[in-house]
């Protein structure tokens, strides 16, 4: 798509910040007001619009896409993104681990610990940790307060959290980013960790490589999303 306008700017109305092109509201897919909860975040997708150059790549605007599924996709079913979201609590990743013993387990200790023992003392939890790949449930108590957390969030924080805890597939590891007691060059390492295991000892795949790249762009834009939403 050709870029049609020539200047970018925000404007407060009720509700947060409007993005304007050519002093006109751009809105979403559906048509619905483009506003933004936080200056913060309104400069960010204003930042992403300024720059385009003749034509306009969509993919070079991640948080303008996790905007649009703020008010088109998670407004509309809170519900179901927050059951969504919830849910990886069950089969969080940190919780599933090599025999003991094994050197990648010893390694998960290490570093998935920390994560686990945060939230235990977080949300007043205990997490089942499990030797293997069998599911093993997690207790009614831990599930519940996991979601009551999930289900405070406002519509922009879960559309950047559902990404960050769909690529990481632990929603413990994402609300410790979240509540900054881990920074995101650690919780990236830690959701990787099985991946940067079995290179170390086999050597790196290109394709493998680049998927985990694409991976951490998503990753890494989600949580500037998330880090913009309260300003």
């Amino acid at each position: 798509m050709k870029r049609f306008y020539k200047t970018v700017s925000i404007q407060q109305v009720e509700g947060g910040h409007a993005l304007l092109l050519d002093n006109r509201p751009v809105k979403t897919p559906l048509r619905e007001p483009l506003v933004l909860p936080s200056q913060a975040m309104a400069d960010a997708i204003a930042h992403e619009w300024d720059a385009q150059d003749d034509e306009i790549i969509i993919a070079s605007m991640p948080l303008t896409g996790f905007a649009n599924a703020a008010i088109d996709q998670v407004a509309r079913q809170r519900q179901r993104f927050v059951d969504d979201i919830a849910a990886y609590g069950e089969t969080d990743t940190l919780c599933y681990r090599a025999d003991p013993g094994d050197p990648l387990a010893e390694r998960q200790d290490r570093i998935w610990e920390p994560i686990l023992q945060w939230a235990e003392n977080r949300y007043d939890i205990r997490l089942i940790r499990v030797a293997g790949i069998i599911h093993q449930p997690q207790s009614a108590h831990s599930l519940s307060r996991l979601r009551t957390s999930v289900s405070a969030m406002d519509a922009f924080t879960l559309a950047g959290l559902s990404t960050l805890v769909g690529i990481g597939g632990s929603l413990v590891s994402a609300l410790a980013l979240l509540e900054q007691a881990v920074d995101s060059g650690t919780i990236w390492q830690a959701i990787c960790l099985e991946e940067l295991w079995q290179e170390e000892l086999w050597g790196a795949d290109a394709e493998a490589v680049a998927a985990r790249d694409h991976r951490r762009a998503a990753f890494d834009a989600a949580w500037r999303f998330c880090c913009t939403v309260n300003g």
